[in-house]
């Protein structure tokens, strides 16, 4: 992955039930996340708690937890547990759109990068109008 601006990698910390078939959840979490993009490190604390960095503008923690659901993994769902994760949620949700990302978008990094990339002055560019451009 390309080099990543330092404030938007994010260290969160996701715990899970302990009520359920596979009693190291974390280490099958972070064997199934091992290769999605935008994911930097994981590292499995305890049975129920995995340690996970990711990039912001790849990823964010709601995909993340949502993708381990569908999996089949059973996160920890107590009152605590839910109020951080909300709060998680919505400060990447807006961190995400101040940075141009807007919600449902999982991939604008492309697109970051395409506008500043037009924002640039380039010798190579043709400044005549869009009309005239035809007639040479």
């Amino acid at each position: 992955m390309e080099q990543t601006n330092p404030t938007l990698v994010k260290h969160r910390e996701i715990f899970f039930n302990a009520l359920h078939p596979d009693p190291n959840q974390a280490r099958t979490a972070s064997l199934l996340l091992a290769d999605v993009p935008g994911i930097i490190h994981l590292e499995p604390v305890a049975a129920l708690s995995l340690r996970v960095s990711y990039d912001l503008l790849w990823i964010n923690l709601e995909q993340i937890e949502n993708a381990l659901v569908e999996c089949g993994l059973h996160l920890d769902n107590r009152l605590l547990c839910k109020i951080k994760r909300a709060l998680c949620y919505f400060s990447e949700e807006t961190e995400m759109a101040n940075n141009g990302c807007p919600r449902g978008d999982n991939n604008c990094t492309q697109r970051i990068f395409v506008n500043r990339y037009q924002r640039q002055n380039h010798a190579c560019r043709d400044q005549r109008p869009e009309y005239w451009r035809k007639y040479l």
